[in-house]
């Protein structure tokens, strides 16, 4: 006891030790201030910083620039700089280059989320159907359980309107699923998805639903083959036995095909397009956004059956850009499903594949959800 009371007297006595304090000082003071970017200024421009020392050459790539990289210029404190003019109000992903390495922004604490993250978020309000407004919300909520059909770990995201905790209202039920470089949350940290259908339904031009939004690579090592026949399958098994029957049970959810939607973008687009239509008595429109193209084998349910197929489907929707690799795809998808007689909507826009294209196709498909 003599011991340690001895032992915390001397603590005390360095600890208060005006030459240990000003020590302490000293290194308080060396340490450098946070490299803040990006920095948004009054007049529009905006600055872009990294602290790369020992780098030869920083660029900054993105979707709100045109054409090259923005070189950035070395100052004397070994922080590199550029500032972009006139950008317009919108939400953008960019990547800073060190000597080719693609990277995070490290003094941007927004990034998009990604299997590998390289791409930050640049959000410059206006007034875009994907920007926070001063109207109604509803609520993001997620949900983490064990997927019994294929025995995992799975979590999902459910958005519910504005007005659904305090009502008692039943709701239509649209799954919204991502691209193969992103993941569950993707379509509400980037693509805003929820803030587009606050927007809509506040304008009523859309009704309000349940959207379920999961992860699209159920298979962990899939990521590389997002496309494969094995991960479209167990992502299927997990909606259909999992996923979906839990958002059934604990949400307020409109029974019936009729208010049961199922839309994806790129290889999601396939896993809507997949799921979709092998699984009519369960959805009665599908949305494909920019869309990774099934093989006809994969459909063949939908193709063979054509007249079965016309009769159930309310809303085929198929979009992509003009400038989009997959063009090609989308257009030998229609050819199949001109020659088989089948009905859909197509959509051809400006643009290539990215997602300021898909939040606007999610804007124009919503509205025209569960009428």
């Amino acid at each position: 006891m003599i011991r340690r009371t001895i032992a915390l007297f001397i603590a005390l006595l360095v600890s208060s030790s005006p030459v240990l304090q000003a020590e302490e000082t000293k290194k308080r003071k060396k340490r450098h201030a946070p490299v803040v970017s990006p920095a948004i200024h009054e007049n529009g421009e905006v600055t872009f910083r990294i602290q790369a020392p020992n780098a030869e050459q920083v660029t900054v790539t993105g979707e709100m620039i045109q054409g090259k990289p923005a070189m950035m210029t070395k100052g004397d404190n070994g922080i590199w700089s550029v500032t972009l003019e006139s950008i317009e109000p919108g939400l953008y992903g960019y990547s800073i280059n060190v000597d080719g390495l693609k990277m995070l922004d490290p003094g941007n604490p927004s990034n998009k989320p990604m299997r590998s993250p390289k791409t930050s978020i640049l959000h410059l309000p206006g007034d875009n159907v994907f920007d926070f407004k001063d109207i109604p919300h509803g609520t993001v909520h997620l949900h983490g359980y064990h997927s019994k059909p294929i025995n995992r770990y799975r979590e999902i995201r459910v958005y519910t309107p504005p007005g659904y905790e305090t009502g008692k209202d039943e709701y239509p039920l649209l799954v919204l699923q991502h691209g193969h470089s992103d993941k569950g949350e993707t379509w509400t940290t980037y693509g805003k998805a929820h803030w587009i259908l606050d927007n809509l339904i506040a304008e009523g031009k859309a009704r309000p639903m349940i959207v379920l939004m999961a992860d699209g690579h159920p298979i962990p090592e899939s990521y590389g083959n997002g496309r494969s026949n094995e991960n479209t399958e167990e992502l299927r098994a997990d909606l259909m036995e999992a996923a979906i029957p839990m958002v059934e049970e604990l949400y307020r959810v409109k029974p019936g095909r009729m208010n049961r939607a199922i839309a994806g973008l790129s290889m999601g687009g396939l896993h809507a397009l997949t799921i979709g239509l092998n699984e009519l008595d369960t959805f009665a429109t599908i949305g494909a956004f920019s869309a990774a193209v099934p093989d006809n084998e994969a459909i063949a349910t939908a193709i063979d059956s054509p007249e079965k197929t016309n009769d159930q489907l309310k809303l085929l929707w198929i979009a992509i850009g003009e400038n989009d690799f997959l063009l090609e795809e989308n257009k030998r998808l229609t050819g199949t499903l001109d020659a088989a007689g089948i009905g859909y909507d197509w959509t051809l826009t400006p643009g290539g594949h990215s997602w300021p294209v898909w939040r606007d196709y999610l804007s124009k498909f919503a509205p025209l959800l569960f009428q």
